[in-house]
């Protein structure tokens, strides 16, 4: 058994050195397929039109080469209908979004400010930037455990609020008061506690390895961890958790970092969960509100059953005012650094987009990085997921007498993309779109890339093709 078990252990080590070397291998070939150097071109050559809405870090713009990009919130100083969207907070409406649009860049995590569900029907894909904010927020979450250990919030209202209007301005009174009081908030040390980590993904790996830094035992819950998630895990020096339930009872601190999706997250922590808790454990939530019931907290510390501490980062009308309730601003990506990423790192995957047609970061659309283009023209193809509409590309192409250099496939949920590299440009372009839309209902829309600036398909704006917008 022992012989057997070694055998185990070493085959499934070898089965993730060969996942990792794969996942290597396409990083690589990622960092390859860069968008293409260019010669400064003449004002009178196109650019890529960028709308922005609210203030993108100047840093992140900078990503974008102006002689290639127009970026500005305002459509009147844009040289053309946008091409893109690039925002942080704005509540996206539809009605932003014009027909030219190839795609949405969020510079943070969350994209409930997106309607994603519609730009998936139109056809745009929607980018993120997990992980370009995450150092933000563990910081951010470190103090929560910290505010929710040791009386501090409470401390500081109490000096301000109590002792100097009692005993006023004179020193020697106000020094002897606040030694005497420090007794009514005394607290815990985190040392040797156990804190639960719910999602371990960016942040809740970086909260995990702050959880250990600080002297505690760390449990983790994940029921979706990717591999890349997996590798960034301290392995052995934290436990994981076979269910929510299992993790609650184990903790002194439970930390949410999971996304809020209305059928699997909302009031992940409820009415029903609660009684597993801890009569003292500490809640703390920085990733979205609606993934706490506030009315099962309030019911839970009415009755007694649980008297810990609610650490978010968000209002709830349930728990507004209430002693127990330390609400901050939404502070968790509120830091230079952190916006500057997230701006740098969503200006380089929506660049990354117009330029090479490759898909990384997106919350609706299938990642799809291929290889350096192989010929003189890439077709980007947005269609539905349904059976027969590669056959159907690729057999229109070839009766055309078209060689196809490269082609690659995806698809996620509804969604899929196709890319199609050509050996030759196709002598009329606009006219191939509308025969491939004619024979193949299910695309959605579709456009041809070039090499930039050297012929008319290398022009930002050319040959985008919008079967929704076309059909109006």
């Amino acid at each position: 058994e022992p012989v057997h078990a070694m055998h185990s252990y070493t085959k499934n080590k070898i089965e993730l050195l060969r996942a990792m070397l794969k996942e290597a291998e396409a990083e690589s070939e990622a960092e390859k397929q860069t968008p293409e150097q260019v010669e400064q071109p003449a004002a009178s050559l196109r650019k890529f039109a960028v709308r922005t809405f609210n203030a993108i870090s100047p840093l992140g713009l900078a990503r974008l080469p102006k002689e290639l990009y127009a970026c500005s919130g305002s459509l009147a100083e844009l040289p053309d209908e946008p091409m893109a969207i690039m925002l942080r907070s704005h509540k996206l409406k539809e009605e932003e979004v014009a027909p030219t649009v190839r795609c949405v860049a969020r510079c943070g995590a969350g994209t409930n400010n997106i309607p994603v569900a519609r730009m998936t029907e139109l056809g745009i894909p929607v980018f993120n930037t997990p992980g370009a904010n995450a150092n933000a927020v563990k910081e951010l979450v470190t103090c929560g455990i910290l505010l929710a250990s040791r009386g501090i919030v409470e401390g500081a209202r109490h000096v301000r609020d109590v002792v100097l209007p009692e005993v006023g301005q004179d020193h020697s009174k106000v020094e002897k008061r606040i030694e005497a009081d420090k007794a009514l908030f005394a607290g815990q040390e985190v040392m040797g506690r156990t804190l639960g980590v719910v999602g371990l993904g960016q942040v809740g790996a970086r909260v995990v390895e702050a959880g250990l830094a600080l002297g505690m035992h760390v449990v983790g819950y994940d029921p979706a961890l990717t591999l890349d998630a997996a590798l960034r895990l301290p392995g052995s020096r934290m436990e994981r958790t076979g269910s929510l339930q299992d993790l609650l009872r184990l903790s002194d601190y439970v930390t949410l970092h999971v996304p809020y999706i209305p059928d699997l997250t909302h009031h992940l922590i409820n009415e029903e969960v609660l009684p597993l808790c801890k009569p003292g454990m500490h809640l703390l939530n920085f990733a979205r509100d609606e993934i706490v019931d506030g009315a099962a907290i309030k019911s839970a510390w009415d009755s007694g059953s649980w008297c810990g501490k609610y650490v978010a980062d968000f209002a709830n009308k349930e728990l507004n005012g209430h002693p127990k309730f330390l609400c901050l601003p939404h502070l968790g990506a509120s830091t230079a650094e952190a916006e500057e990423n997230s701006a740098a790192m969503a200006a380089d995957t929506m660049r990354l987009f117009l330029e090479t047609g490759s898909i990384r970061h997106s919350v609706n659309f299938p990642n799809l990085q291929p290889q350096a283009r192989e010929g003189d023209a890439r077709l980007c193809v947005v269609h539905k997921n349904e059976p027969g509409v590669l056959g159907e590309l690729t057999g229109y192409l070839g009766s055309q007498k078209i060689n196809i250099a490269q082609q690659l496939n995806s698809s996620v949920g509804k969604i899929a993309y196709t890319i199609i590299d050509m050996q030759d440009c196709p002598p009329d372009p606009a006219g191939l779109q509308e025969a491939l839309v004619g024979v193949c209902p299910e695309i959605i829309s579709l456009r041809f890339l070039g090499r930039l600036h050297e012929n008319e398909m290398g022009q930002p704006g050319t040959f985008f093709y919008v079967r929704w917008a076309n059909s109006k």
